[in-house]
């Protein structure tokens, strides 16, 4: 298994789907980078030789991925807490952030639903 940013990229996919896991690239920029680095996407990664593989690097270290991008979402979200805007009030209160209605749906960000007294029908 090949390891960029710290990330072991699976041996048994294509190039470009196997980028995708590394946090913060995607399968169009994951054909970008492989393109760019001069490496045929379509390539398994067991298939990479080492200098590819440090063609692939180099240009995977020209965006923000990782850690650097997780820190940076994490502070964007704390930055909007902080000055109490609207989006900010959502990710306080664990509700949906981006419009979707929350009186019958949400359970993901509202977790399991819970027992209201009274409210049985006859």
């Amino acid at each position: 298994m090949a390891r960029i940013k710290g990330v072991d990229i699976p041996n048994d996919k294509q190039i470009f789907v196997a980028l995708t896991s590394i946090y913060g690239i995607g399968r169009q920029l994951g054909t970008k980078i492989a393109k760019d680095a001069g490496v045929d996407p379509a390539k398994k990664a067991k298939d990479l030789d080492n200098d590819e593989l440090a063609r692939i690097r180099d240009e995977v270290a020209k965006y923000m991925t990782e850690g650097d991008l997780r820190r940076e979402v994490s502070m964007n979200i704390k930055t909007k807490m902080e000055i109490n805007s609207y989006e900010g009030t959502r990710h306080k209160r664990g509700l949906p952030v981006r419009g979707q209605r929350t009186n019958r749906n949400a359970r993901t960000r509202k977790g399991r639903g819970k027992t209201v007294a009274n409210k049985k029908k006859v």
